[in-house]
């Protein structure tokens, strides 16, 4: 019976009685009551894990507007509530507004299972249900809604392409024989590490067993601290007990209940590919979201929902499973990204715990990037004005316009015009017009240090032939001009310069000619610590460098500082990231050297810091300077997060004043995790592990994102590209648009009349004085 489906699909099965094979058993019942729909659960209609479930009132509109009915019997059971708890070191801070709605889950199957029968869906319970194969010979369509170890993404791997990541955390479901006051985050720091208690109520004061409510309770913690705490040792009773002990102060001394709980570590899953025929993936069979976001059960009943609407609104099934893929897959894959921040966070908590209260409170309630310091001030006002109170930020200041100091240098604000090649300068590496007014638009704009490109220290060191230089005279005279400019129209702007060396990644075409493709013709030779191209057969091999040639090198990284101070530069920053001749060295992808500068990290990082101390010797003592690192290589046996930490901290002894954090560019074959901010986590990991000041890059888009990284204690500075293409007064713009006017983003006076948005057209005509009907 496989084939065309559509609206006229009749007969249907769902592998699995979770709530979101239920609910898609329901929706497709009730919009084609002729169709024949069986559902499969393995387990009784009672057994369930976890206690509780959490739904968005987005979740609870679409249920409303798709099932009326179904709304209705959930409403009359949710508890709902806007207060969360943060309890840290005895303290209790409390952040409201943010509205959640919880019901016990078994109650949530069973008005599910009573709508399934009413409409005359069939529920198996207690039955294994044939394998999927044997299904869709059968029927029209099948629905995998069989979970996190879907015994039919299993069968089918090949078609659906998983892909399952295990964490750090061991974690189990409980739950209190009482109803929580507000979503409670606890966090105890054990005599064998930090461990983490996540509870919420669901289910209202009643009678018998309910007479108090109840609540779900989750603890979580590192799987070493699990094995230290002899947890791996404990039975289902004894693990209950210690958590009851652990907090007992949150649950009054009250004991902690079970149901077949058992310790696991969670698992994102992720699948190329949602159908394979008539067999389509929903819910958990299909991706997982951890459950600090409380998104798994919202995500089934949002697939549920989603998959019966393309099936009413295509006639044929490989046209309704695709939409249903390709509505689905990116706001999936948006949740999974705030899903991962959100685990790493916990995963990272003992970094943390050190913050003071209120911002330990904040960087908890900001961890997903999904609520950010706008929204958290929309939604409890005197929260957030507390939080900058403990951090010192002035009272109608936002955290992006307080100042920084950094070495001896003092920013005005704490936006970073990025490091941005430009492929402008003539064939000899001299920067012209284009940078005087590149630049100097930007320090008009209003960041606190607008950084040049990578400005390479030779002619063979350049990535293209419009890439500039500073080992010539007439190099240190152009760039002159612009400093001179920056620091004469922009008082208070302070200007860096980039200083790097392309290594194996050089000699090719202008970015939009052909990025990283060999110049048709006049090609210089490449160096590298090793002798691997970049892209095999595409890209020269490069030449290794002796002992000899690296003094060379390094000698030309000293002049090119030389050219630097006497040219203005107010902040130096040594290239080593993003594959380039420095960080060739620093990763084991590119360094297979077997000498003194090849091998382990402390080998690996031998010339960098050469060139570090060598040029921090000559540069002024009273000018910082900075390290670019590309934190991770996104491949396999390439340099990794632990690693970063390692290089930074070494570059700080050295005396970094400050480690600008961006990632890959290494390989050609990488697989970075693209997203917003994504790259931040691996800046926020060596501020608050080392405690040094970091830079923070990577799809940082918009003021809020600087103002909620700043105010949570991830980044010191953050540095951004494309906004700045976008438009160069960025940061003035993002003060006119948060009604800032203070000495943070102060206005050219040319531009000052400018410094309020815009009137745009007519939006208040009058309203109609009457409506006839």
């Amino acid at each position: 019976m496989a084939g065309e489906v559509g609206v006229g699909a009749r007969k249907v099965a769902v592998i699995g009685g979770g709530p979101g094979g239920l609910y898609a058993a329901a929706l497709l019942k009730r919009l084609r009551p002729d169709r024949d729909i069986t559902v499969w659960e393995r387990n009784a209609p009672d057994d369930t894990f976890g206690f509780g479930v959490v739904l968005s009132d987005e979740t609870l509109g679409g249920i409303e507007h798709a099932d009326p009915q179904v709304y209705r019997a959930l409403q009359r059971e949710f508890v709902r509530w806007d207060d969360i708890d943060i309890v840290h070191r005895g303290r209790t801070l409390t952040s409201g507004g943010h509205g959640f709605a919880a019901l016990g889950r078994r109650t949530l199957l069973r008005v599910l299972h009573e709508r399934c029968r009413s409409l005359g869906v069939r529920l198996n319970f207690r039955t294994e249900a044939p394998p999927a194969a044997a299904l869709a010979a059968g029927h029209d369509l099948v629905i995998a809604a069989d979970g996190v170890h879907s015994l039919t993404r299993a069968a089918h791997a090949a078609a659906f392409g998983p892909h399952v990541t295990t964490h750090r955390c061991r974690y189990i479901w409980l739950a209190a024989d009482f109803a929580f006051d507000a979503f409670r985050f606890e966090i105890a720091e054990t005599e064998h590490g930090v461990v983490q208690l996540h509870g919420y109520p669901y289910a209202r004061s009643g009678s018998g067993p309910l007479a108090e409510g109840a609540g779900t309770v989750i603890v979580e913690m590192r799987e070493e601290v699990w094995r230290r705490a002899g947890l791996d040792r404990c039975d289902e009773r004894e693990s209950a007990e210690w958590c009851a002990k652990v907090f007992a102060d949150a649950l009054s001394g009250r004991p902690l209940r079970s149901n077949n709980s058992t310790w696991t570590a969670f698992r994102t899953v992720v699948n190329d590919r949602w159908s394979h025929g008539n067999t389509v993936l929903l819910g958990d069979a299909a991706h997982t979201a951890h459950f600090s976001i409380g998104s798994g059960t919202k995500l089934a009943v949002e697939d549920a929902l989603a998959l019966a609407a393309c099936l009413e609104e295509h006639p044929g099934l490989p046209d309704a499973l695709a939409a249903y893929e390709a509505e689905r897959q990116p706001v999936v894959a948006s949740t999974q990204r705030a899903a991962r921040a959100s685990l790493a966070w916990f995963e990272e908590l003992a970094e943390y715990v050190d913050q003071p209260p209120r911002r330990f409170a904040f960087n908890l309630l900001t961890r997903s990037r999904r609520v950010t310091h706008d929204n958290l001030r929309l939604r409890d006002p005197d929260f957030v004005a507390a939080v900058e109170e403990e951090a010192g930020v002035p009272a109608g200041t936002p955290p992006m316009f307080t100042p920084f100091e950094l070495g001896g240098l003092t920013l005005r604000n704490r936006v970073v015009v990025s490091p941005m090649d430009m492929y402008s300068a003539d064939g000899d590496g001299t920067p012209g017009d284009f940078h005087l007014v590149h630049l100097g638009a930007r320090a008009l704009g209003g960041a606190g240090l607008v950084m040049t490109e990578m400005v390479c220290v030779s002619p063979e060191g350049r990535i293209t032939p419009g890439c500039t230089g500073l080992y010539a005279p007439e190099h240190e005279t152009a760039w002159r001009r612009v400093t001179d400019f920056v620091h004469a129209q922009s008082p208070g702007t302070a200007i860096g310069v980039q200083l790097g060396h392309s290594g194996r990644k050089g000699s090719t075409r202008l970015m939009w000619e052909g990025i990283d493709q060999p110049l048709p013709e006049g090609n210089w030779p490449l160096v590298a610590p090793s002798a691997l191209p970049y892209r095999p057969g595409v890209n020269q091999i490069p030449h290794a460098l002796t002992e000899p040639e690296l003094g060379l090198i390094r000698e030309q990284f000293v002049r090119s500082a030389r050219s630097a101070a006497r040219a203005g530069f107010d902040l130096l920053e040594l290239h080593c990231a993003h594959g380039y001749l420095l960080s060739g060295f620093l990763s084991p992808l590119t360094n297979r050297r077997t000498d003194a500068y090849g091998g382990d990290l402390a080998a690996r990082l031998r010339f960098p810091l050469e060139v570090f101390d060598a040029v921090r010797a000559v540069w002024p003592a009273e000018r910082p300077m900075t390290v670019r690192i590309s934190a991770t290589d996104w491949a396999e046996g390439g340099t990794t997060a632990e690693d970063s930490v390692e290089i930074a901290r070494a570059f700080a002894a050295h005396g970094a004043a400050a480690i600008d954090v961006s990632t890959g560019q290494v390989v050609p074959d990488e697989q970075p995790e693209y997203g917003r901010s994504y790259q931040t986590p691996f800046a926020d990991r060596i501020r608050n592990r080392l405690g040094v000041p970091v830079i923070a890059v990577g799809a940082v888009s918009s003021w809020d994102d600087v103002n909620s990284l700043i105010l949570a204690g991830r980044a010191d500075l953050c540095a951004l590209a494309r906004p700045h293409l976008y438009d160069p007064h960025w940061t003035l713009h993002a003060a006119a648009e948060q009604n800032y006017t203070g000495p943070g983003a102060p206005w050219p006076l040319p531009y000052r009349a400018g410094s309020r948005t815009p009137p745009t057209g007519r939006t208040d005509a009058p309203k109609p004085r009457l409506t006839l009907g």
